[in-house]
């Protein structure tokens, strides 16, 4: 899965209708990179962190107009919503020394994060946990106090993946430890679900084995549906299995796109079961073209040729999971005439966000 992440301070509130500009996925600056890189290094005084080279931006406090206001950057927290999925939401934090371990904070309850809770979702990590990281030579060893084990035992996986996916956001953890008490877990304390010495996003994310027979005859996959929360709509990425016979995953995640998610989900797709590529995914220095046939509009749409933004919006977080895709070109019939829900001609590439699910709900 791609691990690119560049630096923006986002500040863009995602709604259920997302308008598309032809520059980037949700409008605005094109933004080639969903995760913020990070260049975290720790030092030896304790998990003190040295200061992350990132580019700052200054806000000016409401009635101090000229003064400088504290620094914020946009982080990604790995929360649970209400239907028990492993969600990104994206947070403005204050800047602060030690990144990776401020983000572990703010998934613990009763934490920082308490007053920015969306509604319909809810931190991770047990309340009361102390939490000390250390980063080294790409892997994040997590320390947790034995407060970590006051969790209920179906959270075991989520918390997992939360604190996998939240820290590999930076491009300096590629893998994570666990710990307690300074002692390395290789299971969890609840319910023993095995923990590799590696954890990475190669593990997946809201794992969907619906229907599968042998999972050793097929491989992962992850892909992008959407759910809702009130009249709130946001992404969510879910592990999949394909089988070990598809040769083309470019054309593996249209496939999954169309199937939709599983029935005992609460996951959406907007995706019509009749749209179909037309030929071959061509990848050309970072920017997949897809040919689709007139389905990929949506019978409402069809006469406008206007394509429904969570479409285009599943497509470019799913395909950009895949290493070395960048952006997407998206053509019907041979043509690039397609528009988005503004009425404007989708034009150039869309890339992938800096930040997905911005906002509140």
């Amino acid at each position: 899965m791609s691990q690119k992440r560049n630096v923006k301070i986002a500040a863009t509130v995602m709604t259920s209708a997302l308008l598309l500009s032809g520059c980037g996925l949700f409008g605005g600056e094109k933004a080639k990179e969903i995760d913020p890189p990070q260049d975290v290094s720790y030092v030896d005084e304790g998990d003190k962190a040295a200061e992350e080279t990132v580019k700052e931006e200054k806000t000016t406090a409401e009635g101090k107009k000229g003064e400088e206001a504290a620094q914020t950057y946009s982080r990604q927290l790995y929360l649970i919503d209400s239907n028990g999925l492993v969600v990104a939401q994206t947070f403005d934090l204050p800047k602060q020394e030690g990144v990776a371990k401020q983000v572990l904070d703010y998934l613990v309850e009763g934490g920082p994060v308490t007053n920015m809770l969306p509604d319909g979702f809810r931190a991770v990590i047990p309340q009361d946990t102390q939490v000390s990281v250390n980063v080294k030579d790409g892997v994040a060893v997590v320390d947790f106090s034995k407060e970590f084990k006051n969790y209920q035992k179906e959270d075991e996986l989520k918390i997992l993946q939360s604190i996998t996916w939240t820290l590999t956001q930076f491009d300096s953890v590629k893998t994570v430890k666990i710990m307690i008490n300074g002692h390395e877990q290789n299971e969890m304390p609840v319910g023993g679900t095995p923990i590799s010495s590696e954890l990475s996003r190669a593990d997946g994310i809201n794992l969907d084995t619906a229907g599968v027979m042998d999972i050793t005859d097929t491989k992962p996959l992850t892909v992008y549906y959407t759910a809702q929360h009130d009249d709130k709509t946001y992404y969510v990425p879910v592990t999949t299995r394909v089988s070990n016979d598809e040769e083309d995953p470019i054309a593996a995640v249209v496939k999954k796109l169309t199937e939709g998610p599983s029935a005992n989900t609460a996951l959406l797709s907007d995706f019509s079961q009749d749209v179909k590529l037309l030929e071959e995914p061509k990848l050309e220095d970072g920017t997949v073209t897809l040919n689709f046939n007139e389905s990929i509009y949506g019978s409402a749409d069809e006469e406008k040729k206007m394509v429904s933004s969570h479409v285009v919006n599943s497509l470019v977080l799913s395909l950009t999971e895949q290493p070395g895709i960048e952006n997407v070109v998206l053509t019907v019939d041979g043509k690039a005439d397609l528009v988005n829900e503004d009425g404007k001609k989708m034009t150039e590439p869309v890339a992938r966000p800096v930040n997905v699910n911005t906002g509140s709900f």
